[in-house]
């Protein structure tokens, strides 16, 4: 597992900006993972749950996970790597970009990498946080998806506006 990089202010975030990526821990997308999700999601696409038929017809000769996904798994993966200690709120606010670039084969072992591009405080002790995100599949040539992900973070309780 990788080790835990704390944010315990909006100026510990602001302070941040810049820096390198941080990388969180490695999960395991297997079939059975990408059929609960499919079942839950009611999106049952061949390409991702018949492994007979994607292995035959699938120009990646194999199933692969939904993004959707993919993207639900970044809240693990933030809180694998990244903690607000002190804060009394982080919300997920939204993504501002999202593009998947290569497919994620059922069994990869994938990880998410996450830049803090933009730290906007919004009133005292609250900011909104844009996170460029790579997520990558173990030996592939490039990331499987790119995105701007917005977090919001409270450190304190902040008053009517």
């Amino acid at each position: 597992m990788s080790s835990i990089k704390q944010f315990d202010s909006v100026q510990s975030l602001s302070s941040f900006l810049g820096q390198p990526v941080i990388s969180s821990e490695t999960v395991v997308i297997d079939q059975e993972m990408i059929d609960k999700f499919a079942k839950l999601t009611l999106d049952s696409q061949w390409i991702h749950v018949d492994p007979e038929r994607a292995k035959l017809e699938s120009p990646y000769g194999h199933t692969i996970a939904h993004g959707f996904l993919l993207l639900s798994l970044l809240s693990h993966w933030q809180t694998s790597c990244i903690a607000f200690p002190g804060a009394t709120m982080a919300l997920n606010y939204g993504f501002d970009k999202i593009r998947f670039t290569a497919p994620v084969p059922s069994g990869s072992r994938v990880s998410a990498k996450f830049v803090l591009a933009k730290v906007e405080e919004t009133r005292p002790g609250q900011a909104r946080c844009t996170w460029n995100v790579t997520i990558d599949v173990k030996g592939a040539l490039r990331p499987s998806v790119h995105a701007e992900w917005v977090i919001m973070v409270r450190y304190e309780k902040a008053g009517p506006r």
